[in-house]
């Protein structure tokens, strides 16, 4: 018995609750059903390709232009929405204003409206004669129904994903912090990138991951507004449908994976930072 408990240690971390047998196999289990046998799936549909034949699939143009389109915008649609996203949810959590709290629940506005519902508001506001078009098509600037109408949509259904992991982290970082720093004679940006930014990185982190992976695998909201314009503004989802209503059921499932594989390297890559920066914030 001793033997067995040794045996177990380096493995299982010591708790005070009961079940852990129980739970591990259920967790097991459903992820399984839930996540990795459709994706076994995924990849047995798209086996007999190759890897030869996947990657000849993404090395044609139309799908290579679709993943510039898909991945490109996306990172760019995050890296917005970390901005703005820190900003709204600094306003939310640090002042007292009239209309905070409708304010607030606006922000989960994306999360409850249907993309399509979206999609539609967005290509009509953005249209050359829409409220806000109309501004832009002064200028010479078209939105809707080119790569700048994804980008807006992206934008759009992201900026949730931010505000919501960051505010729980910045409620938790006592006001004492700040009039410390200010009290030692630090600058208002001092306080900002050397006080605050730091302890709130992973946060950051796990919001922009969340509105990357919701935004490349967006559909709803992008094809009204987007135009899907082969080379121009046809995203992955949209190719991935058009390959399945052809029934080229392999093409769609190499094109999947393709996109699956990427996916999966970029969040890897966010996740390993973000492991970096908390064992360097000592949030581990």
């Amino acid at each position: 018995m001793a033997v067995s408990a040794t045996l177990r240690a380096p493995f299982v971390k010591s708790s005070a609750l009961p079940g852990f047998g129980l739970t591990l196999g259920y967790t097991l289990l459903y992820l399984s059903l839930i996540v990795l046998i459709p994706l076994a799936a995924l990849l047995d549909k798209s086996a007999g390709l190759g890897v030869g034949g996947i990657l000849a699939i993404a090395m044609e143009p139309q799908v290579a232009a679709a993943l510039r389109v898909t991945f490109g915008i996306s990172f760019a649609a995050a890296l917005v929405n970390v901005v703005f996203g820190v900003i709204v949810a600094w306003v939310l959590t640090r002042y007292e204003f009239p209309g905070r709290r409708l304010i607030d629940a606006a922000v989960d506005l994306p999360f409850a409206l249907p993309t399509a519902v979206a999609g539609l508001a967005l290509s009509s506001l953005y249209a050359s004669n829409g409220w806000i078009g109309q501004f832009f098509a002064m200028a010479g600037i078209k939105v809707a129904f080119t790569p700048k109408g994804i980008f807006v949509a992206l934008v759009f259904i992201g900026l949730p994903f931010v505000v919501r992991t960051l505010q729980p982290v910045l409620a938790e970082l006592d006001d004492e912090i700040e009039e410390a720093s200010a009290t030692l004679g630090a600058t208002r940006l001092q306080t900002v990138t050397r006080v605050l930014l730091p302890p709130l990185l992973p946060a950051v982190l796990t919001g922009f991951a969340l509105a990357f992976a919701r935004a490349v695998g967006e559909y709803g909201s992008v094809i009204f507004i987007a135009g899907n314009i082969p080379y121009v503004s046809e995203i992955v989802p949209s190719l991935i449908f058009q390959k399945l209503e052809q029934n080229k059921y392999a093409d769609a499932a190499a094109i999947a994976v393709i996109m699956l594989a990427i996916s999966f390297a970029v969040l890897l890559t966010i996740n390993l930072i973000q492991a970096w920066s908390r064992r360097r914030t000592g949030n581990v």
